[in-house]
């Protein structure tokens, strides 16, 4: 899983979401999730992304994990931007849930 990392954090970013129902005709539900990214991975291009983990909450004896990437770099406010996500949580309990989330933009009040 996710371990911390004892460098100085320099450019990451709060993502909190929640999944996709799954099971919808037995057992719906989804989970929830919060995290901060890892730090900026440059692409080479200008572009970064990070890496994203996270554990979802609990619910009825499981719960589910993700690790993986998020997309490039989306302005939002002329210099500040944020990151966006589309995938699919681990297989557990016999299923999986898709999660589409935009992480928070970094520093939102730093200069």
């Amino acid at each position: 899983m996710c371990g911390c990392d004892s460098r100085p954090q320099r450019h990451v970013h709060e993502i909190v979401g929640s999944v996709e129902i799954a099971e919808e005709n037995t057992d719906p539900h989804n989970h929830r999730f919060a995290t901060v990214s890892g730090e900026a991975i440059p692409l080479g291009n200008g572009d970064h992304v990070h890496e994203v983990c996270f554990r979802t909450d609990f619910y009825e004896n499981h719960f589910h994990e993700f690790h993986g990437r998020s997309g490039g770099a989306i302005d939002v406010d002329g210099g500040r931007h944020v990151h966006f996500a589309d995938a699919q949580t681990t297989q557990e309990d016999g299923h999986r849930h898709r999660f589409r989330v935009a992480a928070l933009i970094q520093d939102p009040i730093g200069d």
